[in-house]
């Protein structure tokens, strides 16, 4: 089991539901948190309550999406505890809208946050995660290994995210990184709220489910629990566990109903 105490811990996204609930459990445990976030007014509002709470933490305005902002954040990081132990790729956005009503700029909105802000992130604090023998966390998506109807853009971010992150570790874990790929399914998270449409501005209809949203306490207690134990890969919850089986043993049975479930009343709101 791998001890957090004292670890400096780096969490992009983190003003999010799942981002904050990282912060807080990592924080728990010891760790020194350095928060990323683009939403400066809610990131000033979390580093507030971290140390209100006794959590050693900063915080960095950061958009992912630049690569100048990302190397600028780590060395922030660096700075200011000594290196970097645990990088969480959490940050995220999303769309639902079909791909033929989808302008091809949305779908590189979701690539630049979800894919590139990883990457940059990533390469930024190899090095120190490199000489702390740390490790990469990776919020990923049921959507990260099956299809999803109407977030092709999604599902594409999410899917890159697993090649890149698996030929990575291949690479690292020699020199002592580790690197934990986390797929949930359906979160209490503000990601919903801000998805895009089609057109670039916000989706108006509300997103259809399957199983019940899990809260962001319970999922980050699952991952803090899965990164002391050094897993490759957490699937937190019930929908995620059968999705991934089901998209193997049976995946045009997993399309259609997951098409079903998801697709047809959104698409046939469009």
């Amino acid at each position: 089991m791998r001890d957090f105490r004292g670890k400096v811990v780096v969490v992009t996204g983190a003003a999010g539901g799942l981002g904050r609930a990282l912060c807080f459990r990592f924080g728990a445990a010891g760790s020194r948190v350095v928060a990323l976030d683009l939403d400066a007014s809610s990131l000033a509002d979390l580093l507030a309550d971290l140390r209100a709470s006794g959590i050693n933490a900063i915080a960095e305005v950061c958009d992912l999406s630049r690569e100048e902002d990302c190397r600028g954040a780590m060395a922030v990081a660096i700075q200011a505890f000594g290196g970097i132990d645990v990088l969480v790729n959490n940050a995220g956005i999303t769309h639902r809208s079909a791909f033929a009503r989808t302008r091809p700029e949305v779908i590189r909105r979701v690539m630049a946050v979800n894919f590139f802000g990883a990457l940059h992130c990533t390469h930024a604090a190899l090095q120190a995660l490199i000489a702390q023998r740390g490790m990469i966390v990776v919020i990923s998506s049921v959507a990260g290994f099956a299809p999803l109807i109407a977030r092709t853009g999604y599902a594409a971010s999410k899917h890159a995210l697993h090649g890149f992150f698996d030929s990575l570790r291949a690479e690292v874990e020699p020199l002592g990184v580790k690197v934990l790929l986390v797929c949930p399914s359906f979160i209490q998270t503000g990601i919903e709220k801000h998805a895009l449409a089609g057109d670039g501005n916000l989706a108006s209809h509300p997103q259809s489910i399957v199983g019940t949203r899990a809260t962001p306490h319970a999922i980050a207690g699952k991952i803090f629990t899965a990164a002391a134990r050094e897993r490759r890969l957490l699937l937190p919850d019930a929908v995620s566990r059968a999705s991934w089986w089901l998209s193997r043993l049976a995946p045009r049975l997993y399309e259609r109903l997951m098409a079903r479930k998801l697709g047809q009343e959104m698409l046939a709101r469009e």
